[in-house]
């Protein structure tokens, strides 16, 4: 680790610090033993690839405007429809998670990562959930606020160390047994 370029930002870039925060997360999530769970990136990157399809069926058929119009019409509405789909599904299942994981050997759920670093503050939000909330292994999720300013130096570098220890402070809470009631 010793041999890594140190991670360095634009502190007045608010999408800059977060997605640096982010992206360091995953690495600390997946280096506690969690693998990356793909599935519903594949299911978008799926429902986009057939909005592309119906747009370019729409634009590039064989007859001209006046003659296709219902063909149009269709290619409109089924672009619609799954346009409305993805968002559907950024929405509901989506929302502010930078990862999903399988569960690790040995455990009930996976995880669901999530942040947030609002608009004009400094004040970052991690939270740790479980992938399948409804399972009776499901831990209590859990979460941090804390300012960006303890993670970063004067020059827009994450000092690693500090974040990494933070990071795994809040995966081992989530990840301590649950008190029996």
């Amino acid at each position: 680790m010793a041999s890594k370029s140190p991670k360095k930002t634009n502190l007045l870039d608010h999408n800059s610090i977060k997605h640096i925060l982010d992206e360091s997360v995953s690495e600390i999530v997946k280096s506690n033993g969690y693998v990356e769970d793909v599935r519903l990136s594949n299911v978008r990157l799926l429902i986009g690839a057939v909005i592309i399809v119906i747009a370019l069926f729409s634009q590039f058929y064989k007859k001209k405007f006046p003659e296709n119009k219902d063909f149009v019409l269709a290619c409109i509405a089924l672009y619609v429809i799954f346009n409305g789909l993805l968002q559907l599904i950024i929405y509901t299942k989506e929302k502010d998670a930078i990862l999903f994981t399988y569960p690790p050997a040995g455990s009930g759920t996976g995880l669901v990562v999530s942040s947030k670093l609002p608009r004009f503050s400094d004040m970052y939000t991690l939270t740790i959930a479980s992938a399948e909330p409804k399972s009776i292994s499901t831990n209590e999720p859990v979460h941090f606020t804390k300012s960006v300013t303890q993670w970063f130096t004067n020059d827009g570098i994450l000092v690693e160390g500090l974040f990494w220890k933070d990071v795994e402070a809040l995966i081992a809470q989530y990840t301590k047994p649950k008190k029996s009631k």
